[in-house]
């Protein structure tokens, strides 16, 4: 498809955004494991647990995928309402979604940035990216509690887990 921006530039290069990745990820101290020029993954504390983050970089469709996995794992009796979950937590979101990964049932935020007619993502972008994604997974975090160990319905655990207290102890 050609570029109709700018015809002239019909094939921009974008420098491996896995590159800033990692500096963004050193400069928390995470511990980090750059697998290939098109794999990095690393792990993020949170206030609930720890978050398995991993980037992988799309060369030919200038694409960076971004996943946080929580540390929970949800039995196959509780996937359904965890199902239900999910969507009804993604209607909320304004970017990225969760899903869920089959083999294990962990909840896992997603989200892709295009970078096509980019020469490489922001450091700004990388931050805020991350911080985005583990904001919400720590916001959501008790609604997957209350419905894979509480037994709660999704509508039962969003209301419970989005409580917003007011005034001060």
């Amino acid at each position: 498809m050609p570029n109709l921006a700018h015809p002239e530039d019909d094939v921009i290069t974008v420098s491996n955004p896995l590159d800033l990745v990692e500096q963004v990820i050193s400069a928390n101290e995470w511990l980090f494991d750059r697998r290939s020029e098109s794999d990095l993954a690393a792990e993020a504390q949170g206030k609930w647990c720890d978050y398995g983050l991993y980037f992988c970089w799309s060369d030919e469709i200038s694409v960076m995928h971004f996943s946080a996995a929580f540390d929970m794992k949800a039995p196959v009796k509780q996937r359904a309402a965890l199902y239900e979950l999910l969507a009804k937590a993604n209607e909320r979101l304004w970017i990225g979604h969760f899903g869920m990964d089959e083999e294990t049932g962990m909840p896992v935020y997603r989200h892709a940035m295009l970078l096509r007619g980019t020469p490489s993502a922001a450091a700004e972008s990388i931050e805020d990216l991350i911080d985005i994604a583990i904001t919400e997974c720590e916001r959501f975090f008790p609604a997957f509690q209350f419905v894979i160990w509480g037994g709660k319905s999704a509508e039962e655990a969003l209301d419970a887990a989005m409580l917003e207290c007011a005034g001060e102890a």
